[in-house]
């Protein structure tokens, strides 16, 4: 990933939570042209992993490319969540960010049109 991510964001529904093995997923979106892989990915339902070990890698829509926080070299990351997304599967036991956006379901563009996840999502 090159430059500044687009957003950066918490997301608390059921499909995140499987495919994390966490509480919630922590990632950032970054424009397409950021993201230049090298080696061999396998796909499904828009993510790429490693056919080697399984690891998720990335997930690559036409325009827009998602990194788990967790997956970037550095650590800590200086990347703060501005947003999150399916507030009411968050755990009772985490509290809100108090500076970002809250939303019940995946998020809108800032024109108020719906975003497609880049994530296959069930039922959240």
């Amino acid at each position: 990933m090159t430059g500044e991510p687009l957003r950066v964001g918490l997301c608390h529904c059921k499909d995140c939570k499987r495919t994390s093995g966490s509480a919630y997923a922590a990632f950032a979106v970054w424009p397409r042209s950021a993201y230049q892989g090298t080696g061999k990915l396998g796909t499904f339902k828009g993510r790429s992993f490693c056919p080697d070990c399984g690891s998720r890698v990335v997930s690559l829509r036409e325009d827009e490319a998602e990194i788990m926080v967790g997956r970037l070299d550095t650590a800590p990351s200086d990347l703060i969540p501005s947003y999150e997304l399916w507030t009411p599967r968050r755990e009772g036991w985490l509290h809100n960010l108090p500076w970002a956006d809250q939303n019940e379901r995946d998020r809108t563009d800032e024109g108020g049109n719906w975003r497609e996840p880049l994530r296959a999502r069930g039922d959240g």
